[in-house]
């Protein structure tokens, strides 16, 4: 995640894709005694990879995939990601990652890079490190839905709180509509999305039961079910609640007698290290701990080790932990039809709903293959799979059924996404494709740029209270269009180029270099939404008081006001001074409020400074300084409607040498708009609820 409020995007998009707030992703203290040393990497020393295996053990192949290309040779897969991964982490300022690659049935790599713990010089082993997955854990609940499913324990038509224990059960909320078990999978339940304080615990005495995490912490409904798709944790960690309610069984025993041990993936759990508390799950066996990769952050031109995430509160959403080695297990039964070492995971019929999109999008936007995220991958292949980011692990497992070929990458460093989000398509731009040219603008585009251009505001976002706000300020994207016809999307700084494909009243968009696509919403000729290529979530037209240019704007007349205030109370001449008793006390006010929001301003601006640090913000949310400064804010708005019932009587005043001067009245009134309209947008924005995490 980069860049202050943008950072808290990135993982929100938490435990998942990208976003939140979009992810909301979706997505850091102490400093590292030394840096790893990337000269290493780059000449090919041992400290890279010293763990390659190659386990040729074969499995069922699915009958109904035909492969259509050669396989991938893999001494020149090798060679090709030992250079772009050694490039890449020494760039991106990545400690450790591990890769792993199969192909019909055989694994063709599974390789370590760099350290799984720097301060111990500890490397990458594929075949003993456990990293988190964050939300590639959400597979394995699908999987254990779906075997309900099969087994007729649920039913993807009803509504989810048939399946639930009374006190989880989701509240109506005003809306009509039932959220069915099939909204959960697709993320169409319509939920708010909440992450900061609450997603991760760095303390293991503050994690908590699922079913309890689920009635404190749950969101509000914002849409109706079956609408939009917008990411939701809170979501899979309902799923998980149900299927272990209808049988009986912790959703963490669930995943390792149907899934884990059966594929023989004795180094992957759902399991934590923690002491262990009654009231909650077994804790991680303690044979795993000594494996465990460290997460890092990049600060100070070295990396600095993070606290251990612990998820085990939202369990079913991406608490699992796992090595490359026993991940080339769980995707050869995935590409077998759930099949792998004698075990049968589910049936053909599920097989297949994993590989069906279950809503209708555009080409090349993902239509959620029954809770797995279809991929438009280079070369004009399809692939279905999932990412996962945490704070300090991203992963991504993409798997090509017609060329019986799976790829999982995970690094254990923040800024790992950089590499894991794009591995997958790398390799199968490598070995799959030719070389194109970037496309060309648009000259229909550069003509009718207004339709596009704009402020557009993520659905995956908390709507209300500190979060929202934060929210706000963090989870939007800016849309232009240049003279040479391409549209420019900004998302924290990072810039995309995209040109139409086809018809441009369509509002279908890929971009100038590769092939990911975007499709807009079109009403009367103009954009009014837009969802990218994972679908996690859409991004609306920005209403004016919720544009990030817009409530920078205002902070800044409102800063000037409060300093020009602030000078008059100093600078006036004394024998200047003729007022009436009502403007006397205006004025009290008015210099009340100026230093209140001086205060709220500087509060917030210093707490902005540091939203980099991911760690902080997840664990420490909302902390004094934003409380603070929301407490601030908020009296110096309820201060507002005092002054405006002044107005009438100030303007008024009295016998003229008792009275302001027609420019103080002026000013006082100039001032009294400002912080009205600067006041009216932090409260529609959330600003003025301290209470409200």
């Amino acid at each position: 995640m980069r860049g202050h409020l943008a950072a808290i995007v990135g993982l929100v998009t938490a435990l998942g894709l990208t976003s939140p707030i979009r992810a909301l992703d979706t997505a850091s203290t102490g400093l590292p005694k030394a840096p790893v040393p990337y000269a290493k990497i780059r000449s090919g020393a041992a400290t890279i990879s010293p763990h390659v295996k190659r386990t040729l053990a074969p499995v069922h192949a699915p009958a109904a995939i035909a492969v259509s290309a050669p396989g991938l040779d893999p001494i020149r897969l090798e060679a090709f990601l030992d250079g772009w991964m050694a490039d890449g982490m020494a760039r991106e300022h990545v400690a450790g990652a591990a890769v792993a690659v199969v192909q019909n049935g055989q694994v063709i790599l599974n390789k370590g890079y760099g350290y799984a713990d720097v301060a111990r010089r500890r490397p990458v082993d594929p075949d003993r490190t456990i990293f988190r997955l964050g939300s590639i854990s959400k597979t394995f609940t699908w999987i254990l839905l779906m075997r309900d499913v099969e087994a007729g324990r649920i039913r993807l038509e009803r509504p989810i709180n048939l399946y639930l224990p009374e006190k989880v059960r989701v509240k109506d909320e005003g809306f009509g509509r039932d959220i069915l078990v099939a909204n959960l999978m697709n993320h169409t339940a319509g939920f708010e999305d909440r992450a900061l304080g609450q997603l991760f615990e760095r303390d293991p005495d503050r994690i908590r039961p699922l079913d309890l995490y689920l009635r404190q912490e749950r969101p509000r409904r914002v849409r109706a079910a079956g609408v939009v798709a917008s990411y939701s944790n809170y979501g899979a960690a309902l799923t998980g609640e149900a299927v272990a309610f209808v049988t009986g069984k912790t959703f963490e025993r669930r995943v390792e007698d149907e899934i884990a041990l059966p594929l023989g993936m004795t180094r992957t759990t759902f399991r934590e290290p923690r002491p262990e508390r009654r009231g909650l799950p077994a804790a991680m066996p303690l044979a795993l701990r000594g494996d465990l990769a460290r997460g890092y952050g990049w600060r100070n031109a070295g990396f600095a080790p993070n606290a251990y995430e612990y998820i085990g509160q939202i369990a079913p959403a991406g608490a699992a932990s796992s090595t490359a080695a026993d991940m080339s297990r769980y995707m050869r039964a995935l590409l077998a039809d759930g099949q792998g070492d004698g075990a049968r995971l589910y049936g053909p019929a599920t097989a297949n709903a994993f590989r069906t999109p279950t809503l209708a999008a555009p080409k090349g936007v993902n239509g959620w293959a029954h809770g797995f995220i279809t991929f438009d991958l280079p070369g004009g292949y399809a692939g279905y799979g999932h990412l996962g980011h945490t704070i300090a692990f991203k992963s991504n497992m993409t798997l090509v059924p017609v060329l019986g070929l799976g790829v999982f990458v995970v690094t254990n460093s923040e800024t790992g996404d950089r590499l894991s989000d794009i591995l997958p398509q790398v390799v199968m731009a490598k070995f799959y494709t030719r070389p194109e040219a970037p496309r060309a603008g648009s000259a229909e585009l550069s003509r009718s740029g207004s339709a596009f251009e704009g402020n557009f505001l993520s659905t995956r976002r908390a709507f209300g209270g500190l979060e929202g706000f934060a929210g706000l300020t963090s989870g939007g994207v800016s849309a232009t269009v240049t003279p040479d016809g391409r549209l420019l999307t900004d998302r924290g700084g990072e810039s995309r180029a995209w040109v139409p494909e086809g018809p441009i009243g369509d509002g279908r968009f890929i971009a100038v270099e590769g092939h990911e696509r975007m499709a807009f919403h079109m009403v009367d000729g103009r954009a009014v939404s837009f969802r990218p290529a994972n679908n996690t979530e859409t991004l609306e037209r920005a209403g004016l008081l919720q544009r990030r240019d817009v409530l920078a704007g205002l902070a800044g007349l409102t800063v000037f006001a409060a300093l020009a205030t602030s000078a008059g109370v100093g600078l006036r001449n004394r024998r200047e001074v003729r007022e009436n008793q009502v403007q006397a006390r205006a004025a009290l006010i008015q210099n009340t409020q100026a230093g209140l929001w001086l205060a709220a301003i500087g509060l917030f601006a210093i707490w902005a400074r540091h939203a980099s640090d991911l760690e902080a913000i997840m664990y420490g949310w909302p902390g004094p300084l934003v409380i603070t400064a929301s407490t601030c804010a908020l009296v110096a708005s309820v201060l507002t409607l005092a002054t405006i019932v002044s107005l009438p009587a100030v303007w008024r005043g009295g016998r003229r040498v008792d009275s302001w001067s027609g420019w103080r009245k002026s000013f006082f009134t100039l001032t009294l708009l400002i912080y009205s309209a600067f006041g009216l947008a932090l409260a529609l924005g959330g600003a003025l609820e301290p209470w409200r995490h």
